[in-house]
């Protein structure tokens, strides 16, 4: 069984982020809620053997009017909960209520030091609420005596903000964050080049040939972690193999009318299983991805 899962509490965002299926709005699989008896249902099947349990996939958690209980109900089974928001919901109430819930980690994306860098890529995003969100959750993470959650502001790095590497990092130690983290950016259409990819060679996925076009820099790999270790659940109950399915392509069960354990051992799993294993490079997603080997050319 696993001991990682990610599920996914709506697909609906707030926002319009240009590499990104909710803030495209370019889903063909259905959208919606997660619902709490679903959620409730997997996590008394499987909860005994989680370890960590990541509230997301798309969509932005905090449009789930529900979501801070469904976190409660796992920290209560001592199972480490994660969520990643662009923190434009976190008001007074909400920052106490997440504080309460027992969430242990809190990843918040700013990436940008100021509105006009921020919302080069958070399109429809305002700064400023990001930063006030971040000053409710401290103070009431301080106020109430919680160790938790762990905040960590993510900066993805892209072209229009890669100059303000050094500037969050200030930032982020004047709000007093407990880490900040640089993520590399996942680009759709990159072979021609894209106005996305950042000049920093360290915090891009892809390396310019001699022709002018672009490769990732990964090598595909005939294997990948992941399949042995965790898995995705979107909203309504489908399981994935990982977080670059976003559009559910390989669905391997669902939920609603399976077991975790019949999904995980069933011969849909077992067979993609052996197709990555036997030709890694023939699944589309993989052709894009950067994790689960780590393995850089």
């Amino acid at each position: 069984m696993p001991i990682s899962l990610s599920i996914e509490p709506t697909t609906s965002c707030n926002l319009r982020c240009p590499e990104c299926p909710s803030g495209l709005r370019s889903f063909t699989r259905p959208t919606g809620m997660l619902s709490p008896e679903l959620f409730r249902k997997v996590i008394d099947e499987i909860g005994d053997t989680l370890f960590y349990l990541l509230f997301y996939f798309q969509g932005e958690p905090y449009l789930h009017p529900d979501f801070l209980d469904l976190v409660s109900y796992a920290a209560k089974k001592n199972i480490y909960t994660a969520t990643s928001t662009n923190a434009h919901y976190l008001s007074d109430a909400k920052a106490k209520a997440t504080v309460a819930s027992g969430l242990d980690r809190l990843i918040i994306s700013i990436d940008g030091t100021t509105q006009e860098t921020y919302e080069a890529y958070r399109k429809g995003g305002k700064l400023e609420k990001v930063l006030d969100g971040t000053e409710r959750i401290l103070h009431w993470r301080k106020k109430l005596k919680s160790r938790t959650p762990h905040v960590v502001w993510q900066f993805l790095v892209v072209r229009p903000n890669e100059h303000q590497i050094q500037e969050v990092e200030a930032l982020a130690q004047r709000y007093g964050v407990d880490k900040v983290a640089f993520k590399t950016a996942q680009i759709y259409d990159y072979e021609k080049g894209n106005p996305l990819i950042p000049t920093l060679d360290k915090y891009a996925r892809y390396k310019k040939q001699s022709d002018g076009t672009y490769r990732i820099k990964s090598k595909i790999l005939n294997e990948c972690w992941k399949m042995w270790h965790s898995c995705v659940m979107t909203w309504d109950g489908q399981i994935v193999p990982c977080c670059f399915d976003k559009d559910a392509a390989h669905p391997l069960g669902n939920l609603q009318t399976e077991t975790f354990e019949a999904v995980w051992q069933s011969s849909a799993y077992q067979d993609f299983r052996q197709q990555l294993l036997q030709g890694r490079d023939q699944i589309e997603m993989c052709k894009n991805c950067t994790e689960g080997t780590k393995v850089w050319a």
